[in-house]
Order: structure tokens, then sequence, then C-alpha cells
């Protein structure tokens, strides 16, 4: 994987270039893995109230797929976060800092939306990562 960030775009900020790249790119991957948006719901059917626990939810789901498929969060080539208030980027901001900070960060984006599936639930992560 090879990550993308010429000079002639802005440099991303020290603070946030373990959890965040521009681009990312492969060759010739071996396997191309597209997870479905991950919500807080755990196996058990219930959805945490908060969104700290919904988004550490969410993560451990993406984290179980990826296990599925033998890769890790290394493999993470692109993250797409769904949130459902603007309040809560500064936690997603720490919670990514805490359990996704890489050396070689994947592109990311992240998108506040009027809404979910289910109005209870308050993130979405979306993944697609590569061997």
């Amino acid at each position: 994987m090879k990550r993308y960030g010429p000079k002639t775009v802005r440099q991303v900020p020290p603070e946030f270039q373990n959890i965040y790249a521009h681009g990312v790119g492969i060759s010739s991957p071996q396997q191309l893995l597209f997870l479905s948006g991950q919500i807080g719901i755990a196996p058990d059917g219930t959805t945490p109230s908060s969104f700290e626990d919904q988004c550490r939810q969410a993560m451990d789901n993406v984290e179980a797929l990826l296990e599925d498929a033998d890769m890790t969060l290394a493999h993470i080539l692109r993250v797409t976060y769904y949130l459902t208030d603007a309040k809560d980027l500064p936690a997603l901001t720490q919670i990514r800092r805490e359990r996704w900070r890489a050396e070689q960060a994947p592109a990311v984006t992240t998108l506040v939306v009027a809404a979910l599936a289910n109005p209870d639930l308050r993130v979405e992560i979306e993944v697609t990562a590569a061997i």
C-alpha cells in the first residue's frame, strides 16, 4: 500500500498523521474487502446509549469482520464515518487515536448526517481493506 500526500496539497497536520491520509493506493491486491457500514449494536442485539460506547462497538464489529477475512487494522485502505451529531466529532477523534492509530493511516472521510437507519444509532463505520 502506498500513501499519497503531494506537496501541492495541504499537508496533514502532525496530530492527524496516524489516523488520516489524503489517499491510499494498492497494486494487484490478493484480496479486496468491502465492509458494509458497521453500527454500534452488540452481538446480543443491544445498542449502547452513548456515542462513545456505540463507536467502540462499531469498531469491535469492524475488527471482527477483518479478523474473519484474515486481515488486521493495517490492511484498512479507507474508512468513512457517519455521525448524527457534530458534537461527537472530538470524541470520535479521541477514540480513533486510542483504537485505530496507525503508522500508515488510511484515507478517511467523516460525514455528519441527519439520521441513520435506526433513530437510536449515532455512528456508522464503513471500511475498505486489502491485502
